[in-house]
């Protein structure tokens, strides 16, 4: 499996971005999606995750402004990031679950106020 997160950026706090993860390979081998971020000098941690019954949760601290969701057809999950603010700043992941743990490399997110 191997994944392929994009769509990161700079924005200002308040906008809206949207990551997405491409998953290619063996794709029915693992039970879900999730997407983490790591800040600097912090440690990783979860923001949102997807199952593949379509099952999600969230973070506290992104309830209500991030939304995830897939698109079966293009083996693909996106992270809408709404509300964007400083502390959201990070390098985010995507790690496909199951047997076996997949990740991809980060994108940078970064929210100035």
């Amino acid at each position: 499996v191997q994944l392929q997160a994009s769509g990161g950026g700079l924005v200002q706090a308040g906008g809206s971005l949207r990551l997405s993860c491409a998953a290619s390979g063996s794709t029915f081998s693992f039970n879900g999606i999730g997407w983490y971020r790591q800040a600097h000098g912090k440690q990783r941690e979860l923001v949102a995750a997807i199952s593949s019954g379509g099952s999600t949760n969230y973070a506290d601290s992104v309830k209500g402004r991030f939304t995830i969701s897939r698109d079966n057809a293009k083996n693909t999950v996106y992270l809408q990031m709404n509300s964007l603010k400083p502390e959201d700043t990070a390098v985010y992941y995507c790690n496909a679950y199951g047997a076996e743990s997949y990740w991809g490399k980060g994108t940078l997110v970064t929210v100035s106020s």
